[in-house]
């Protein structure tokens, strides 16, 4: 090892990065859908009447943009929550991925760490990662927002 050239240590140093490079896209993992994710590398159009919806028991929709890694291996996760009054999608949790919420319609009270923050239309939501979040449809009518998750997808706590 000690007679590595200049040479011989960017040809190493370069195969190294092109294998971690790789790793990250090949073995993304969603724990949210249970299963490798694609890696999303076709830019595309995506109509919004081809979204399938989601209706659990509580009235609450969603629907599914896309799940998967970027080329440089992140994982992004996209989807449209249409959140009934009175209803949470879920208890408070926090995860290592963060998110952004772009509020369309309603008023949702936004837990951030704890605090009790009101958003309206037009709003928009960041979660840094590993802060304990949730969210509320406090308002009258129907919540509607987009949610875009960005980093390591792993085991909510």
């Amino acid at each position: 090892m000690s007679d590595l050239n200049r040479r011989d240590l960017c040809l190493a140093l370069s195969s190294l990065a092109a294998l971690g490079g790789a790793t990250p896209v090949l073995q993304a993992k969603s724990i949210a859908y249970g299963q490798v994710d694609p890696v999303l590398g076709t830019s595309r159009v995506i109509p919004y009447a081809q979204l399938a919806v989601e209706k659990d028991a509580n009235g609450i929709e969603t629907r599914k943009v896309m799940s998967g890694a970027v080329k440089t291996g992140e994982f992004l996760e996209i989807h449209e929550t249409t959140l009934p009054p009175g209803q949470m999608p879920h208890p408070p949790h926090r995860h290592l991925n963060s998110e952004i919420l772009f509020i369309q319609q309603g008023t949702l009270e936004y837990l951030n760490d704890g605090k009790p923050e009101p958003v309206s239309p037009g709003g928009i939501i960041f979660t840094a990662s590993n802060v304990l979040h949730g969210i509320k449809n406090t308002g009258d009518t129907p919540a509607i927002y987009i949610v875009v998750s960005i980093g390591r997808k792993l085991k909510e706590t």
